[in-house]
């Protein structure tokens, strides 16, 4: 068990949220052991409370309370035989080191209020000689995809290191109503959390200097059209911010299908399934063996329904849109 610390946010590590810079520093920390603390107020920032989302500055002191060592085995958790045969049907890469998976939309990641079902709860169902693999990342819970896991600390961490230093390229597909035009292009701007109708939660546009404003980059192009109802668009993020995608997507007049969140004054295509047409495909970052690792994760069912509904096939992927 290691004694409090007192750390202070480097150059560098400015704008982080503050739940990714400490996943950074210990790999080992669950979410929601992290969570806990910040509830009971033994993670502050600047000697305040805080919240998982706020975003660090430059000379920032965080406190960190007494927590167990990197080495010292979590209790396990007893996953039912059930979860335990889904988890593990999720599985499309898996070595000594790292394992991935193909996260079916509707699941989350990882627990929070009134969630108890979800990816973290049933890691211990892919454990090796006692030691459960560790999240890397995260998906939203209504998009599907590639999701890492470190089978160890030094592996987590390296993987972890990789999404910081941005040398993780990844590639989502979408379905989007409309086509965008230009067909490939660069989203960027500000963005910040704020509020919309009824009061719901959700990213907005910001301006350079606005308190809590993140910047953003977002690069796409058209991979195939259904005359001018929708779209199968590649996306490939540049920066990691929350709903970066959709908020993206949804700013340029071509929201994703089945999001109700973030919307736009385009008529749904109609037909399909209302889920959220959003999918991690494709991944590829160092490995913490060295090399390169890359994985792809097949669509889901009511994304291949909806693409076989307005003639899309696979040979309209091609090569990757965003190659130099």
């Amino acid at each position: 068990m290691s004694a409090v610390q007192n750390i202070i946010v480097k150059a560098g590590e400015e704008d982080q949220r503050l739940d990714r810079w400490f996943k950074r520093q210990f790999p080992h920390i669950s979410h929601g052991a992290l969570e806990k603390y910040l509830r009971k107020g033994e993670v502050r920032v600047d000697g305040k409370r805080s919240k998982s989302s706020f975003r660090l500055q430059k000379d920032m002191l965080v406190r960190v309370p007494p927590m167990p060592d990197a080495d010292t085995p979590k209790p396990f958790t007893r996953v039912n035989a059930e979860d335990a045969a889904f988890l593990r049907d999720l599985v499309i890469y898996k070595d000594a080191r790292v394992i991935v998976l193909n996260k079916p939309a509707g699941l989350a990641v990882q627990g929070g209020t009134k969630t108890t079902r979800h990816i973290d709860g049933m890691l211990d169902a892919l454990a090796k000689k006692g030691e459960r693999p560790r999240l890397v990342h995260r998906l939203d819970r209504d998009t599907s995809g590639v999701l890492l896991l470190g089978r160890d600390v030094a592996a987590t961490a390296a993987l972890a290191k990789s999404f910081q230093s941005r040398k993780a390229q990844k590639t989502y597909w979408a379905l989007v109503l409309g086509v965008p035009r230009p067909e490939m292009g660069l989203l960027s701007g500000y963005m910040k959390k704020g509020f919309g109708e009824k009061g719901r939660e959700l990213m907005i546009t910001a301006r350079h200097g606005d308190p809590d404003a993140s910047y953003a980059r977002t690069r796409y192009a058209v991979l195939a059209r259904a005359g001018q109802r929708a779209s199968w668009v590649a996306l490939r993020p540049e920066t990691g911010r929350t709903h970066q995608l959709r908020f993206h997507m949804a700013g340029m007049g071509h929201a994703i299908a089945g999001d109700r969140k973030y919307v736009c004054d385009r008529p749904d295509v109609g037909g399909l399934d209302e889920q959220l047409h959003l999918h991690a495909h494709a991944i590829t970052l160092p490995h913490p063996d060295g090399g390169m690792l890359s994985a792809e994760a097949p669509l889901p069912a009511h994304m291949n329904r909806s693409f076989a509904a307005l003639g899309f096939g696979a040979s309209d992927a091609g090569d990757d849109p965003f190659a130099e």
